[in-house]
Formats: C-alpha cells, structure tokens, sequence
C-alpha cells in the first residue's frame, strides 16, 4: 500500500487497533488461566476502578511538568478496569468491547450535534463560544432524560461527598441563585482550614464527616425534587 493510500493518520489507527486487539487476548488469557482474575466480578472490581481514578487524577494534578510516561501508564490502568467489565459482560452474552466502543461514539455524535449530523458527518459550520456549545450540548443531553427522572437522577452516588454536595448545588443553580449565600470563608485557605476544623470536630465526637455531609445532600435533593427550597 502506498504512502498516499495510507496516511499518518490511517496507520496510527491501524497500529491502535492491532495494540487493542493484542490487549484483548491478553485479558481474555488472564480470564480463562489465572484463578485470581477468573474470580473477579463487576461488584470485586469497583475499588480498583476508583483507586485507578484517582491515581491517574494524581498524575494531572501533580506540580510540574506533566510526566507522560506516568500518565501512559495510569491510563492504561484505566482501560484494563473498562476491559475486565466488558469482557465480564462478554462471557454471559451480554455485550462486548465493541458494543461499548459503538455505544459511546453514537452518544458523542447525539450530543455534540453543534459538530456533527445524525450520520456522523461534519457539519459545515462549528460554533465560535464555549457557551454556544455548552447550551447544545445541554439541550441535547436534557432530551435523552425521562421528564419525570429528577434533576439529580445522573448524579453518582459513589462521589466523595464534597464532590457530590458541589455537583448537587450545580444542578439547581438559577433556580436557587445558591440561596443568594454570602459569607465565610473568602479564601479557598480559609475554606479549607473551615473544612479541616469540621472534620476535627467531627472525629472528636465520633461523627463520620463523609457520611454526615452526604445524607445532608441527599435531604437537599429530596427537598428540591418536592419542590421544597428552604435552606440546609
């Protein structure tokens, strides 16, 4: 094949898939050889999932350069955990990689309707701001959800519970204004020294802050979903 026949472009994805489907059968020897992974379930799996995340997280976040090295390999970490599930899937028939690879790029086309046509082809002409695109996609999003599913009803339950408070609140903001809240903390140093003191307080009393903050969360939602707007 000639080099005009297959560009840069065509032999990194002929390159990927090959790596992929190398990757795959390794997995699946993994599955049928070693008792220990032969044991894992999509239940088994969710704190390696997590602890993954955050680890790839680290590697952002971390000050500095950004070490490419590291970061291949924590995203390599990831992908393994979306191949142990969809392979789990696999073996009872229910869907595989594939299928889950199909699934997101029919979703990125739905949604990104600002880029894309129904059929994947681009439009001819893209939106110039970030709010242009924010609001189509949300518009499009906000279609795909039953109209009586709540606003938090997408929201993982599984966030940290400051995570989960932070996103709750998004999820409301202009229809509460945040409660037109004002007040400390100014800083984010004084926010998290505000934070920290809480759950010092907490631990003296035997309270778990992580749990305290995500039932007071779940109250919030539950009053907002009813229509009740009164403050925490």
């Amino acid at each position: 094949m000639s080099t005009k026949e297959s560009p840069e472009p065509l032999r990194r994805a002929a390159s990927s898939q090959e790596e992929m489907a190398r990757l795959v059968g390794v997995v699946t020897s993994l599955r049928e050889h070693c008792k220990w992974t032969q044991a894992l379930t999509h239940e088994s799996l969710i704190p390696y999932l997590i602890e993954e995340a955050y680890e790839l997280a680290d590697v952002v976040a971390a000050p500095g350069p950004l070490d490419s090295h590291a970061l291949k390999g924590e995203l390599g970490d990831v992908l393994y955990q979306v191949l142990l599930h969809s392979l789990l899937q696999s073996e009872i028939g229910e869907f595989t990689l594939a299928d889950v690879a199909q699934t997101l790029r029919i979703k990125l086309v739905r949604r990104n309707s600002h880029i894309f046509r129904p059929d994947g082809s681009l439009q001819e002409n893209f939106p110039e701001s970030i709010a242009e695109i924010e609001r189509s996609y949300e518009s499009v999003k906000a279609q795909e959800k039953p109209r009586e599913q709540s606003i938090f009803g997408s929201l993982p339950n599984s966030l940290p519970a400051l995570s989960f408070a932070a996103k709750t609140l998004d999820r409301v903001e202009g229809r509460t204004g945040d409660r037109d809240y004002t007040g400390p903390p100014q800083t984010e140093d004084e926010l998290g020294e505000m934070l920290f003191e809480a759950v010092r307080a907490a631990r003296a009393q035997g309270l778990d802050a992580e749990r305290a903050l995500r039932a007071a969360v779940h109250k919030f939602q539950r009053e907002e979903s009813f229509g009740v707007t009164g403050a925490l």
